[in-house]
């Protein structure tokens, strides 16, 4: 008998990135289903259903862990329930989990908010205010050489084995150059970064959807994303 497929609602982006390798490092069945979240499909009732945030990505599995249909939003949230489902790339020990859960949460609550600011400020943002651009560009490095210390006590983030805390961090990297980073001034996060890049359901995570985005240049599309229209379409 067939595993159920699971239905992934997502869009190329980090957090996108991060379910879509975790599912290819599984070998779990899924559909992708894009949000396409520049003309605002975030917004729409169904998604806003299982998404209630309207941020993307969010899933449903017909069979959860009480055999039953399960819908999960927030990125992190999804890899731990994956983990539990599978039983892989979660250490099933107390401290080493803890140790791996930590490393999580420090990318959902530091790496994707500050990389993301330094991307936009740097990127997006229609003005150009130099004390943002430093302030998000320093952190980003910050970050980069925390992670690169990291790496010089272990092979992975979260120790000898590969985890959902590599799966979570890796996607955020690769932003590096719009972030201000130079790769070669972290040569440790550079050889961990190379040895994630190879990996093939890594490879084939990051294709998923891929060729639905296009670049941000489209005001109504920037307004959706970070202006007003967010709000006012709730």
């Amino acid at each position: 008998m067939s595993e159920p497929t699971i239905d992934v609602y997502s869009w190329p982006t980090p957090n996108g990135h991060k379910v879509h390798i975790m599912l290819e490092e599984c070998g779990l069945p899924y559909r992708a289903h894009p949000i396409n979240i520049g003309k605002g499909e975030q917004f729409e009732p169904d998604f806003l259903a299982i998404s209630p945030n309207n941020k993307i990505p969010a899933i449903t599995d017909p069979q959860g862990p009480d055999g039953r249909p399960i819908s999960l939003f927030e990125s992190g949230a999804i890899l731990v329930y994956l983990a539990g489902k599978t039983g892989k790339f979660l250490p099933p020990g107390d401290r080493e989990r803890y140790n791996v859960l930590q490393w999580l949460m420090f990318q959902m609550g530091g790496v994707g908010p500050m990389l993301g600011q330094a991307h936009h400020f740097r990127l997006y943002a229609p003005e150009k205010v130099p004390y943002a651009i430093d302030r998000y560009t320093n952190e980003a490095k910050r970050l980069y050489g925390v992670i690169d210390k990291q790496l010089g006590k272990s092979r992975f983030v979260a120790g000898p084995e590969y985890s959902i805390a590599d799966i979570a961090i890796f996607p955020w990297l690769r932003n590096w150059k719009g972030q201000g980073i130079e790769l070669d001034d972290f040569p440790k996060l550079k050889r961990w970064f190379e040895g994630i890049e190879a990996r093939p359901a890594v490879q084939r995570g990051v294709k998923v959807l891929a060729d639905l985005r296009k670049p941000l240049t489209d005001d109504k599309a920037r307004d959706i994303l970070f202006g007003k229209t967010q709000f006012e379409r709730r």
